[in-house]
């Protein structure tokens, strides 16, 4: 399956600019998404897109991948729209994955965790996953996707 990995970085995206690879804008958390992907029977498609409801929102509607990876503007400051751009977009949602995600972050980085937004649902016929930014928040969230990804999926297409 392509997955589409789009990174969520107004200040990469002004040094670097629309890159097709992390190593040419310095993101460890890209990296480490499409480190994971190319370990598993999954291919992936990178971009790095500034925050923002507008690209977030265009880049998931105009995705063909099988799934979209979102990584970044999950925080709290008025810049990290991640959230605010696609949860309006869910035709289902998958409380559960932003759940454990907390569970499992709790022992990574303490109460530190109740920040964390990570969220996922059902575009277009298709699994989204929002991400923290951090290269271990990435490591997380691929650890549980690819887990469950096909499972996820047979179940959307039922």
């Amino acid at each position: 399956m392509l997955i589409d990995v789009i990174i969520a970085s107004t200040s990469r995206f002004r040094k670097y600019g629309p890159v097709k690879a992390p190593e040419d804008a310095e993101d460890l958390s890209g990296q480490v998404i499409l480190e994971k992907i190319a370990a598993s029977e999954h291919k992936a498609f990178y971009r790095l897109l500034p925050d923002g409801l507008d690209h977030i929102r265009d880049a998931v509607q105009k995705s063909s991948a099988g799934a979209v990876i979102i990584c970044g503007g999950t925080g709290l400051t008025h810049l990290d729209l991640t959230l605010e751009a696609v949860e309006p977009l869910y035709e289902k949602t998958m409380p559960g994955f932003g759940e454990i995600f907390r569970l499992k972050s709790l022992d990574q980085v303490g109460t530190r965790a109740m920040l964390t937004r990570a969220s996922a649902g059902v575009v277009m016929g298709r699994p989204i996953f929002c991400l923290p930014g951090s290269p271990g928040a990435a490591a997380l969230g691929l650890e549980l996707i690819l887990a469950e990804l096909k499972h996820i999926v047979q179940h959307i297409l039922e």
